[in-house]
């Protein structure tokens, strides 16, 4: 039976009723010219903002080149993307698919691959509460979220379930035989912006490398700059085994990539895994303009001195809000938590001309663009900080 929403489309996203027409930079427009300053960036994807000419001009001249062949050929655009992506992480091999869920099944299928390839029957993978990755069956139950489970057991079997930040509870967790791996986000981005404390990747990383486990970090929404580095684990110089990316490698355009290295980069073969459209002409084109135009500008270090000028700013123009639990952040990755349900606030600040989110209830999340001016970073600090001194005030 047909629920109520828009016609045509299955009513499964809560939409604000509003349509975006176009875009420049940290700004959009919507169908009645009203202008919006965009502090979320389409759930971290556009880094560069929006229309970045060099992104949509290498759309536009492969497009008139070649758009897909699949992967029955080589496709040279792919080959230059995944060698740029190996040399920034120090790497060795990629596969190419359609976003962070696809990208994340990869990882699940390299993993259980290899616990076969050591003789383990039903190899099982460390995941933590409070994580996202993704909502394929396998991405959702690797997921530490009840909400996203339900209606939808029995759940795919074969992860190990930890608290996240929690060192001790990995080392406990890795002692169970058929356990071949640990995947976690470097920061829990949908879980609240949860910024672990310093060297828990490293001394994930020293587990594995102790227990033989291939170390997976899901850095969809982590990657491509957005905490201040290539890739957040690079802040605490360790490399992973497998790491998957989305959101920010296309600026828009679907593309998800699986990077591995060592032993779980040579883990898929022919007929194991497989994508139809994953790293195309069009998508692997608009990727390297997106690699291209991070370096030249100096878009990483940017996200790093935007992170703490942006939380600088909140502290000081909420630091007296006895409501805000939290302020924490990684680069331009921002939460603000507070001490209530807080949803309200999405559609408020919507109706004010800005775009926020909230997650985990209680947590103003902003993910804003890579290439913000001062200006436009102190414009959403002045504004959030505003929405939620009004709104804490008014519900006091």
């Amino acid at each position: 039976m047909a629920t109520a929403g828009i016609p045509g489309l299955m009513s499964n996203y809560g939409r604000m009723d509003v349509t975006f027409s176009h875009g420049r930079g940290a700004w959009l427009w919507d169908t009645a010219g009203r202008k919006y300053l965009d502090a979320l960036c389409g759930i971290a994807v556009c880094g560069l903002g929006h229309a970045h000419p060099d992104v949509t001009a290498a759309i536009a001249a492969q497009a008139t080149r070649l758009l897909h062949t699949s992967n029955l050929y080589r496709v040279e655009r792919q080959e230059q993307l995944a060698n740029r992506l190996c040399d920034l992480a120090h790497m060795d091999r990629v596969f190419f698919c359609n976003s962070g869920a696809e990208a994340n099944e990869a990882a699940i299928k390299i993993a259980r691959k290899y616990g076969h390839e050591k003789g383990v029957a039903r190899p099982a993978v460390v995941v933590t509460d409070g994580s996202f990755h993704g909502r394929t069956l396998a991405t959702l139950s690797a997921t530490g979220n009840a909400k996203v489970h339900a209606g939808f057991e029995p759940l795919v079997e074969g992860f190990v379930r930890v608290p996240y930040d929690d060192v001790d509870a990995v080392g406990h967790a890795v002692g169970n035989a058929d356990v071949v791996a640990v995947l976690v986000e470097p920061v829990e981005g949908e879980g609240g912006i949860v910024v672990p404390q310093p060297r828990y990747l490293s001394a994930l990383r020293k587990i594995c490398d102790e227990r033989g486990l291939l170390l997976m970090l899901d850095e969809v929404q982590t990657g491509m700059g957005r905490t201040g580095r290539w890739f957040a684990h690079q802040h605490e110089d360790i490399v992973p085994d497998v790491m998957t990316l989305a959101k920010g490698l296309g600026n828009g355009v679907p593309i998800g990539a699986c990077v591995a290295r060592g032993v779980a980069a040579e883990v898929l073969q022919p007929g194991t895994h497989g994508s139809t459209f994953g790293g195309n002409p069009l998508v692997a084109a608009a990727a390297i303009a997106v690699l291209e135009t991070m370096e030249r500008d100096g878009l990483v270090a940017r996200a790093q001195a935007l992170g703490v000028r942006m939380l600088n700013g909140f502290r000081d123009a909420l630091g007296g809000n006895g409501a805000v639990r939290s302020i924490r952040g990684h680069g331009l990755m921002l939460g603000i938590e507070l001490d209530r349900g807080c949803y309200d606030l999405v559609k408020t600040a919507l109706a004010e001309g800005l775009l926020i989110n909230v997650t985990a209830d209680k947590v103003v999340r902003l993910l804003p663009p890579l290439i913000l001016t001062d200006a436009e970073a102190d414009e959403v600090v002045a504004r959030v900080a505003r929405l939620i001194n009004d709104f804490t005030a008014a519900a006091a």
